[in-house]
């Protein structure tokens, strides 16, 4: 439970907002003049606390290490390692042999693997949970505070509701207040990290009208965390640490981390999954080969049991379980994981939680925000209108570009010179702004001041810059403006006029240039300017065509700035500065109106932070996947759907009265309503506009509550919590705040939705490169099980031993494993629908393929054993063509083999059938050796050595052509070739070596019980290892032939939806 004083400040006055400062005032027990006295300071931090975010106890390192191990798959690794050291301890004790580590290399290997596993687990853990600790770095440490009459600066922590605060530029907000008082005309604050606004916001003292309204409309409040874009105002304090908006995002994100603590990711939920199964397949394994055996230690007759055997036979048991487990495989999944780390890093998504590599494979649902991420958030003007011969002869410039780059675009003049309305445009443009544009030391250009300002100041230089000397000035055009005139005034913006204008002064004249919203401008313009040069009074008609077209871009949601001037000022003709008798006119920004009167219209611009050009084809990408987009934004209805239609989201003629809402008015809709609303179309895109932090969370749990796998993007502190909710949190890294990059599982390096796409590609091919190697990893298994389950059930001798499997599984298999996840990404993989997040690790089909093949890997290791048995000196060629005598060892028939036990080796009687002879064996080569034999011993552990040895390296072969299988899950060998991974390539020659190695070299072949191979035994081992080829080949046919049916089925599935709508 969470602190109780958290809750102390609930209620300390509700809807500041919408109350007149005198009532906040009153409510409060303050003043705007005095402030809080000492006595009400200490009653109210009683009350309500500090003002602070409090901080959360982390796991302890021990707890994490606990938690690495609570899986099934590490339980199962356990369980087995624990009995192969029993059955070796046991071993030893029979024969009285000294204690030696070599007699637990599989044990101590095991533990080992699990050891690496949580290290790797442990780091990965102990990183994550950082982004409360950002969010208090958002609050600033110290503040102007008025108290008792006194201003004085003090800890932002001992801040109570009703402390005055006094703010300026730049200034961070250090809790929840209400503007009492401006010091300045205007008051301007970015708050984008907050609320997802592109712009900075006005405020005002007014109090709005609704009590209950989205944090956008709450003009008259500053939020804790936020700053000051420019202006100076007195402000009430009116909520303190977690009763602040920024406290409410705490607690939000508090509660998305603990759901999200108790929610598996897929790849957690298939694992768990797999190892039930593999528990289950295991118990039946061992218990099958006892009953099969149970004759051989059981006599019914006499009800005797001969125990010696039958732990012999629990043995064989116990060996098949730990030769179904895949003790490489938790290594592998960390490695496979970790090299699509990499692979994401070079598409520019950097993965912060390594089980997010995989998740994003699997997502259904992408809810991404507007700015920055389906746009540049780069504000760049769109058109230029001016006026030709008359006022209405409006005269259009497409401008091009979409960055703060002043060489990235032009304005299209039809091949005509600039004509002096135009230029005039230009000057107002680059007088009426006090931004600029830098190039940094990455090279790159960014906007410094106002977005839309900036956006002016690359207007100009594309107008004009062709025609300036050579500068280092990044800007020359605007510089020669700036430097011809002097600015004498400036009459900053007002809400009522909606305009700024400036007065300059050249060659001791004064004239006046105003910018401005258009619709405002022209109610005060008597005349307007033609494309000459020349001024004329304005026409009804030309005021109707410039309303036209102000109303024509206002419908596809451009963002217009009208431009005036004036060179008849009156008074103010000669104003030259604070000290000229008309200074007064200035002093008071309600005059202004009256001053910016009898204007003359130059024109205006449009502009707009436009779409990323790549996005619209990263949205066709996401249709064909199966992956539905739904917008967010903070921005308005009109810009949200008219960027949604421009990027591909809707059509341009798509009805969107059930897909576009604004965030508060869905939110007001019963939970019943909004999932039918959600959920109507499963494939059709989304927009909400004015959304609220909390609205992403509740959108993100109806997804994931209707089965979607949910990719959120944000930037701000407003998006963390639902960036902590959604199966895969996205932030933005260059303009995403901290709280949000800490909050995330994803950090995309450029901001761009076409890289999550890329990263959702990149996802399904890891995922599909993981069940490439866990299916080359179980078929192996499952071949090596059915191989001793083939050797149990037909009653033939030993063909492989504990060591040899733990060499195949651990050091022959690791490097192909691994290098499988290097393969490169199926052709079709983003035109299958997401895999549905409760879809089994193994499917029906996969596990049947891994039955056919491991049942081929068990028959042809058998085999294998069993045909240089049966081949032998005097016996027929194998296959009519391969001799396999030329060693000299002796042939038995298949009969002998399967009753090998009934041959004593103390008297070397046979018995078969009934019929008892004395069995003799030859000496048989291996190289330059000869392996002496006593009759029965030839099926002892130094007879059956070549036999054995075969068996390895068939087992060893057919898992390096299964490698070759796993390249793609569906795709034909013809198709993706060998080739297509290089390292795979590798890891098979590096594979095959160690395993010439511990073949070749003396020293090693009595470690591992095996012989040297002749060039004729090899073309046994390849005649048997082949096949495995073919028979996958089959099985990716009918992969493909079911693939394909699947997607004309959900393609008709979109056509049907589509007409029904």
């Amino acid at each position: 439970a969470r602190p109780a004083r958290r809750r102390r400040g609930r209620g300390a006055m509700e809807a500041p907002w919408a109350r007149e400062v005198a009532e906040v005032e009153r409510t409060l027990g303050t003043s705007a003049a005095r402030g809080l006295s000492e006595a009400q300071v200490a009653e109210k931090r009683e009350k309500h606390g500090f003002n602070e975010l409090p901080k959360e106890e982390g796991t302890s390192f021990w707890a994490l290490v606990l938690e690495q191990f609570d899986d099934p798959l590490v339980k199962i690794l356990l369980v087995a390692a624990v009995v192969s050291a029993a059955i070796a301890f046991n071993e030893m004790h029979e024969k009285g042999e000294p204690f030696s580590v070599g007699q637990f290399v599989e044990p101590l290997v095991i533990l080992l693997i699990l050891i690496l596993n949580a290290i790797v687990g442990v780091y990965q853990e102990s990183n994550a949970e950082k982004s409360l600790e950002a969010l208090k770095e958002m609050q600033p440490d110290n503040c102007r505070v008025n108290r008792e009459g006194v201003f004085a600066e003090i800890s932002a922590r001992e801040l109570v509701p009703g402390d005055v605060v006094e703010l300026r530029v730049g200034d961070k907000v250090p809790a929840d207040v209400r503007v009492a008082e401006l010091k300045t005309t205007t008051l301007r604050v970015e708050q984008m990290a907050l609320t997802g606004e592109s712009v900075s916001v006005s405020k005002m003292v007014e109090p709005i009208a609704q009590d209950d309204c989205e944090i956008q409309s709450k003009s008259s409040m500053l939020f804790s965390g936020t700053t000051l874009a420019n202006g100076h105002c007195l402000a009430i304090v009116t909520a303190t640490g977690m009763d602040t908006e920024i406290g409410k995002i705490q607690e939000q994100l508090e509660a998305a981390a603990a759901e999200r603590a108790e929610e598996k990711t897929p790849l957690k939920q298939k694992i768990e999954e797999f190892s039930d199964q593999l528990q289950l397949i295991i118990s039946v394994i061992c218990v099958s080969v006892w009953l099969i055996n149970f004759r051989m230690f059981v006599d019914l007759e006499n009800m005797t049991i001969d125990f010696k055997t039958a732990i012999y036979y629990f043995q064989i048991a116990v060996a098949l379980a730990v030769a179904a487990v895949p003790e490489g495989l938790p290594t592998v999944i960390t490695m496979c994981l970790a090299l699509g780390t990499r692979k994401m890093a070079k598409r520019n998504a950097i993965v912060r939680k390594l089980p997010a590599v995989e998740t994003l494979g699997c997502t259904s649902v992408i809810c991404s925000d507007k700015t920055g991420t389906l746009t540049t958030n780069q504000m760049s003007v769109r058109q230029m209108v001016t006026c030709g011969s008359s006022d209405a002869d409006l005269v259009l410039n497409a401008v091009t570009g979409s960055t703060y780059d002043p060489k990235d675009g032009n304005v299209d003049l039809g091949g005509k010179a600039l004509t002096p309305a135009q230029r005039k445009l230009a000057q107002i443009c680059s007088l009426c702004n006090e931004s600029t544009i830098e190039l940094n030391e990455k090279g790159k250009f960014r906007h410094v001041g106002a977005p839309t300002e900036s956006a002016l100041t690359v207007l100009v230089e594309k107008l004009l810059g062709s025609e300036q000397k050579a500068s280092d000035s990044v800007v020359p055009a605007n510089d020669e403006f700036a430097s011809s005139v002097d600015k004498v005034a400036t009459l900053e913006f007002t809400r009522d006029r909606k305009s700024m204008s400036v007065i300059t002064r050249a060659s001791g004249a004064n004239e006046l240039l105003v910018k401005g919203a258009p619709e405002s401008l022209l109610e005060r313009c008597t005349h307007v300017m033609t494309s000459n040069g020349s001024k004329i009074a304005l026409s009804d008609k030309g005021r109707q065509a410039i309303t036209a077209e102000i109303n024509s871009m206002a419908k596809r949601a451009l963002r217009c700035l009208g431009m005036a001037f004036s060179d008849s000022l009156g008074n103010l003709a000669s104003f030259d500065g604070p000290e000229h008798e008309s200074a007064k006119l200035l002093r008071d920004p309600s005059t202004f109106v009256n001053v910016e009167s009898k204007l003359t219209w130059v024109g205006m611009v449009a502009m707009q932070d436009p779409p990323r050009e790549e996005v619209k084809a990263a949205m066709k990408a996401c249709r064909q996947a199966g992956v539905r987009v739904i917008v967010i934004t903070g921005d308005n209805k009109l810009t949200a759907e008219a960027i949604c239609r421009d990027i591909g989201v809707f059509d341009d003629s798509e009805d969107l009265g059930q897909k576009s809402f604004i965030g508060h008015e869905f939110s007001k809709l019963s939970k019943d309503a909004q999932r039918d609303i959600l959920l109507k179309d499963r494939l059709g895109g989304m927009v909400f506009s004015r959304a609220e932090p909390k609205f992403k969370q509740d959108i993100v749990k109806l997804l994931k509550e209707a089965g979607d796998v949910v990719a959120m993007t944000g930037d701000g502190v407003n998006d963390a919590p639902a960036l902590k909710m959604a199966d895969i949190g996205i932030a933005m890294g260059i303009t995403g705040t901290e709280v949000a990059k800490e909050a995330s599982d994803f950090v995309l390096a450029d901001d761009n939705f076409s890289t999550i796409v890329g990263a959702v590609e990149e996802g399904r091919s890891i995922y599909d490169n993981m069940r490439a190697f866990i299916r080359y990893m179980i078929s192996s298994n499952v071949g090596e099980v059915m191989s001793i389950f083939f050797v149990a059930a037909l009653g033939l001798p030993e063909g492989m031993v504990p060591v040899q499997l733990l060499w195949v599984n651990l050091v022959t298999d690791g490097p192909p494993a691994t290098a499988l996840g290097f393969n490169k990404a199926d052709p079709d993989i983003m035109q299958k629908p997401p895999r549905d997040r409760n879809e089994s690790l193994i499917s029906k089909w996969v596990l049947f393929r891994y039955i056919v093949v491991g049942l081929y890997v068990g028959f042809a290791t058998v085999g294998a054993f069993a045909s240089w048995y049966m081949h032998g000196v005097g016996s027929d060629k194998f296959l009519g063509f391969l001799d396999l005598s030329k060693d000299g060892h002796t042939s038995v028939t298949f009969q002998q083999l399967m009753n090998w036990e009934k041959c004593d080796p103390a008297t070397n009687q046979f018995v078969v059938d009934g019929e008892t002879y004395k069995f003799q064996a030859n000496s048989w080569t291996a190289g330059d050796l000869t392996y002496e034999v006593n009759g029965c011993d030839y099926f002892g552990e130094l007879g059956k050595r070549k036999a054995s040895t075969l068996s390895l390296s068939v087992l060893v072969t057919i898992e390096m052509f299964n490698a070759l299988n796993a390249l793609s899950e569906d795709g034909s060998l013809l198709v993706v070739p060998p080739w297509d991974n290089v390292y795979l390539l590798l890891a098979m020659a590096l594979s095959f070596a160690l395993h010439f190695m511990i073949l070749y070299v003396p020293a090693l072949c009595p470690m591992f019980d095996v012989v040297p191979l002749s060039k004729e035994e090899w073309c046994l081992v390849i005649i048997y290892s082949l096949p495995v080829i073919f028979i996958d080949e089959v099985l990716k046919f009918v992969g493909r032939q079911l693939t394909s049916r699947d997607l004309r089925r959900r393609e008709q599935a979109r056509i049907d939806a589509k007409k029904e709508q």
